[in-house]
C-alpha cells in the first residue's frame, strides 16, 4: 500500500487529556523549530523550491507556513487563556503562502522566529493544568468551539506533519 504523501504521519486524531499525553505534546511544541531546521539544513535553494508533492507547496512555503500557523495558535491560546470563549480570526493559508515575503525571505528567519515563538509558546502552556486546557476557543469557519487541549494536539501533530513532508520528500529525491 502507497503512502498519502499529503498525510505521512495520518491524520490528526484527537485523544483525551491525561498527563503522559500532555508531556509529549508539549515536548513536540517545545522541540518543533529543532527538528523542522534539521529537516531543512542540508537543503540548497533549489532543494527548498521543490514542491512536497504534486500539487503541494515548497519546502520554502512550508517553513513560512509552519511559522504562520503557529503565530496564529500562539495567539489563539493568549486569547483561549485570557478571555472567555473567545471568537478566533481564521487566515487565508493558501493566500498568505502566496504572498511576497514567502518568496523573498529566507527560510532561516521563519526558523529564527520560530525558535523564539515556540519558548514563549511553551513557557506560556508547559505548567497549566488539565481546567486550563478545557477553555475554549471559537472558530467562526467550524461554527464550533475548540478547547486548548484539542488545540494542543493539533498543533503539536501540524509541526510533525509538515517536518514528515520534507523529509518524505529528502527520501523519496535520496537528497
Amino acid at each position: 500500500m502507497q503512502k498519502d504523501e499529503r498525510y505521512p504521519i495520518g491524520k490528526y486524531e484527537p485523544k483525551p487529556f491525561s498527563e503522559a499525553q500532555k508531556i509529549e505534546w508539549l515536548r513536540d511544541i517545545q522541540l518543533l523549530p529543532e527538528e523542522l531546521e534539521r529537516a531543512v539544513q542540508t537543503l540548497d535553494a533549489a532543494q527548498l523550491n521543490t514542491t512536497y508533492r504534486d500539487g503541494g507547496w515548497t519546502v520554502k512555503q512550508l517553513i513560512h507556513h509552519v511559522a504562520d500557523s503557529h503565530m496564529n495558535a500562539y495567539i489563539r491560546f493568549k486569547l483561549g487563556l485570557t478571555e472567555l470563549k473567545p471568537v478566533i480570526k481564521p487566515y487565508e493559508e493558501k493566500a498568505w503562502a502566496l504572498l511576497a515575503d514567502n518568496e523573498t525571505v529566507p527560510v532561516n528567519v521563519s526558523l529564527t522566529l520560530l525558535h523564539a515563538l515556540h519558548r514563549r509558546w511553551y513557557a506560556a502552556i508547559k505548567d497549566l493544568s488539565q481546567q486550563d486546557f478545557e477553555r475554549t476557543v471559537i472558530h467562526p469557519e467550524q461554527g464550533r468551539e475548540m478547547s486548548l487541549w484539542l488545540l494542543l494536539g493539533l498543533y503539536a501533530w501540524h509541526g510533525k506533519h509538515h517536518t514528515a513532508h520534507i523529509i518524505s520528500l529528502k527520501e523519496r529525491m535520496n537528497w
